[in-house]
């Protein structure tokens, strides 16, 4: 039987989904106000994995849409992902955005090349910013250098304040690269009259890379013009988004929530109980603090200073044996680079690999890394190394080390992705201590879990 969703629920959700909305229009510098009109109900939802995605969906909207008169502020990181970090992608852009009683008041834009400026010398950037990009000082662009995206949306709101910044937030949001193409999904090709070329889900983000870096020049167009094309882009998505039908947009929010689901979208709000609901869906990119057997979570950086994550395909093998006295883990990354020819986007891939593992565990040995530096964070130790990968290259890096020998006694392994990343396949092979072998077959598009 289908099951049937109240019309307090569909409010709900789509209050929610504005907010996505406002954000992807913010990223392109369109400021219009998309708050539009809620949908009124419709029968069911196919696609909500479980209860804590209901529970979530009706629980945000319930306090976007509040009555209360109290304004909520959000900040939002919009990531590109085509240069990872290990929050999502490079942060180029950054909006504030306000609402009241359900509708939104206020969108900003700004520019963090210009708004780092106002961020003070004198904090010392992570390592090996300074090594490979020499950067020296640590500002909001940077802000995103964990995998856990509460640490990061902390401390871009700590350097928003140190640049002079008014507003307190109660949320802060990650938005990748990779969210037009999911709007264009939705929409279909759009051709813009003053552009070349078509946009589609396909093409979109590799051709309006191309347009405001290089195309415009050749188009006659000033250098302080060629990001118009973002605006008359985002204006031609809207113009289709707020003509879709029923079944339309609820093609859109099955999109939003894949975004969600895959760590596109990341979500971070100040009041604990909000927070907790994020986690519950696993939309608030946590590192899980919580897990006391087995982890894994393979985190790159990248500093080239390119976008040569457009061109990266990754993969994993992951074997556990636990037939000595402590259990052994050997790990296998591949990188593959897909980059034919140096050019404006990519060039030799130079990343800042960080594999996190339970704390206790022990490096044995290494292969195709340099020098291998240790730390400890988030209730996990890491291994770290630079790694370069030619352009159509492939290299495969290894990691052998020891874990700790209660995680034997009753085995189970989470493996947390990448926000930034599209689905890595990897291979897991457990052998027990009675030397018999399991193998498990995955693709890594959020969090895995093998529970015995």
């Amino acid at each position: 039987m289908t099951k049937k969703y109240s019309l307090k629920f569909w409010i709900s959700f789509w209050s929610v989904a504005i907010i996505l909305l406002a954000g992807f229009c913010l990223v392109l510098q369109f400021k219009k106000n998309p708050a539009g009109t809620l949908e009124t109900a419709i029968d069911w939802v196919p696609w909500l994995r479980n209860k804590a995605e209901l529970k979530t969906v009706a629980y945000f909207g319930n306090y976007l849409l509040a009555q209360d008169d109290q304004e909520k502020t959000f900040l939002l990181l919009f990531q590109n992902n085509m240069e990872l970090r290990p929050g999502g992608g490079y942060i180029g852009t950054f909006g504030i955005l306000k609402m009241k009683n359900g509708h939104v008041t206020t969108l900003q834009t700004h520019d963090l090349s210009n708004f780092d400026g106002r961020v003070p010398n004198g904090i010392v950037a992570p390592y090996p910013m300074k090594e490979t990009l020499n950067v020296s000082d640590w500002k909001m662009r940077d802000s995103n250098w964990s995998p856990d995206w509460a640490t990061n949306a902390q401390k871009a709101a700590e350097f928003y304040h140190l640049g002079q910044g008014q507003e307190n937030f109660d949320g802060i949001i990650g938005i990748n690269t990779d969210v037009l193409t999911s709007f264009l999904k939705a929409t279909g090709p759009i051709t813009l009259a003053d552009y070349p070329g078509t946009y589609d889900s396909e093409n979109a983000i590799l051709t309006l890379e191309y347009q405001v870096e290089k195309g415009y020049a050749d188009q006659g167009i000033q250098k302080g013009d060629r990001k118009t094309v973002m605006n008359e882009l985002a204006d031609a998505i809207m113009q289709k988004v707020f003509t879709f039908n029923i079944s339309q947009k609820i093609d859109l929010a099955e999109i939003i929530l894949a975004d969600l689901n895959q760590k596109d979208i990341q979500l971070y709000f100040k009041e604990a109980t909000l927070e907790r609901q994020a986690e519950a869906a696993a939309w608030s990119g946590n590192v899980n603090q919580n897990w006391h057997s087995d982890y894994l979570a393979m985190v790159d950086a990248n500093l080239g200073a390119f976008k040569s994550d457009y061109y990266m395909k990754r993969s994993f093998d992951y074997t556990v044996d636990m037939t000595s006295d402590l259990p052994k883990a050997d790990l296998k990354i591949t990188y593959v680079h897909t980059g034919k020819v140096k050019d404006w986007m990519t060039r030799d891939y130079l990343t800042y690999l960080r594999v996190y593992v339970p704390d206790g565990a022990w490096l044995e040995n290494s292969n195709g890394l340099g020098e291998v530096k240790f730390g400890a964070e988030l209730g996990k130790k890491y291994f770290g190394s630079i790694v370069t990968v030619p352009l159509n290259e492939t290299r495969t890096v290894e990691i052998a080390y020891t874990l700790p020998p209660e995680i034997a006694a009753n085995y189970n392994l989470l493996i947390q992705k990448e926000s930034g990343l599209s689905t890595v396949p990897g291979k897991v092979t457990v052998i027990g201590k009675d030397g018999q072998s399991k193998v498990y077959n995955i693709n890594l598009e959020n969090n895995w879990q093998l529970v015995k």
